[in-house]
């Protein structure tokens, strides 16, 4: 053969694969069949979008960690969420989403699934579950759930929604990001569809994108992997690895990070400056009993409620922190922080949480520097209030 062909084919496999502790990365679009009837065989990968080595090691490991039949991967938590959503919904059906949802998922519901003939009801959290499960109309199709509920941090009762809804034929989905999957499992609670962003605390490094959504009925599974399908999402198999990698060190850094956030939550619950403390793990916190009943741990994310208070004294507290660093993500090593406020205008149940909100994300620095960042910032806000 010419030397331009000999290049092209030289070094295509290599003689022997070692065994690694992690499986190998293959970057390929192209998937070289056995056989002419392979070429149409649905039961096999064809194409490269649909997930190789990497991609299937962290279904499995996923699968593993949810207790569940299967699992589909999407590029981000978002597209995890309105993929899991596109997957089992259809025009005329109606679906309820608790208020407190995560806003980039309202906005998903308002502005794609209204679009397409999907009628969207936002209930309030505090409804109890029969008269959450009562009040669905006949076309409701599936109860939208997220516990804690992102900002604000209110529980609801997973394992009796997902009863209910079930006698009554209504599917279930949960965003459990906040639980990663390994706090909280909402497959062996009833749920339907277990869904997180893997960008958070799977990945664990702020690096990488990722969401996933995970089912134990196999029609489930098949509706899910047929949506991934149809609509062409895939990941790649570098950011398969990397989150494979973080999924390894999961349950040290929620331990660890939950251990941290305790620390600093109590502590801020003694200061003065701070009106109420919004996360369930802690003991006297709204909806404890909730958490402690379902949950086997304590993430590291939770929102204070700061003395009322101008915006430009909250702007203060904010600009004089040093370790927490202002990002809207979470679940990293890192220790973050936002004001809440702007984000909860399009809410349709509103309430008095007693001052403006901060949502910490407490990472795995030392807690005593991070209580003394917060001790500074404390003290600016109270100069800034006057």
């Amino acid at each position: 053969m010419d030397e331009k062909t000999r290049l092209i084919r030289a070094g295509a496999v290599p003689a022997k694969l070692c065994k690694t502790v992690g499986p190998p990365i293959q970057r390929g679009s192209t998937v070289l069949l056995p056989d002419a009837a392979a070429l149409y065989d649905h039961d096999q990968i064809t194409y490269g979008r649909q997930g190789l080595a990497a991609q299937a090691a962290l279904q499995d490991a996923l699968a593993s960690l949810e207790h569940a039949v299967g699992v589909s991967l999407y590029p981000s938590g978002l597209a995890a969420l309105s993929g899991a959503l596109l997957a089992v919904l259809k025009a005329g059906d109606e679906v309820l989403v608790t208020d407190t949802i995560y806003a980039p998922t309202r906005r998903f519901c308002d502005h794609v699934l209204k679009r397409f003939g999907v009628a969207v009801t936002y209930y309030d959290p505090g409804t109890t579950p029969q008269a959450l499960v009562d009040g669905a109309s006949a076309a409701v199709r599936l109860i939208l759930l997220e516990s804690p509920g992102s900002l604000t941090m209110e529980m609801q009762d997973v394992p009796k929604v997902a009863e209910l809804a079930r006698r009554r034929g209504i599917l279930t989905a949960c965003d459990n990001t906040w639980a990663a999957g390994h706090l909280f499992k909402p497959l062996r609670h009833g749920v339907d569809l277990s869904i997180q962003a893997l960008t958070k605390y799977v990945g664990g490094h702020s690096d990488v994108f990722m969401g996933s959504a995970a089912a134990s009925d196999p029609k489930l599974v098949r509706a899910l992997s047929d949506g991934v399908l149809h609509l062409g999402w895939a990941v790649s198999p570098d950011d398969a690895y990397l989150m494979l990698r973080g999924l390894r060190t999961l349950p040290a850094r929620l331990e660890a990070q939950g251990r941290n956030a305790m620390r600093v939550a109590e502590w801020l619950g003694e200061q003065p400056q701070v009106a109420a403390l919004y996360y369930p793990a802690l003991p006297g916190a709204p909806d404890h009993a909730l958490w402690a009943r379902d949950f086997s741990g304590a993430a590291s994310l939770f929102t204070l409620a700061l003395q009322p208070a101008p915006e430009a004294a909250v702007n203060a507290f904010l600009d004089a922190l040093d370790l927490f660093g202002l990002g809207f993500s979470w679940g990293g090593y890192e220790s973050l922080v936002i004001s809440c406020d702007h984000q909860l205008a399009n809410r349709r149940f509103r309430r008095d949480y007693g001052g403006p909100l901060v949502r910490l994300h407490v990472g795995l620095e030392d807690a005593d520097d991070l209580i003394e960042d917060l001790r500074g910032a404390l003290g600016a806000y109270d100069r800034a209030r006057g």
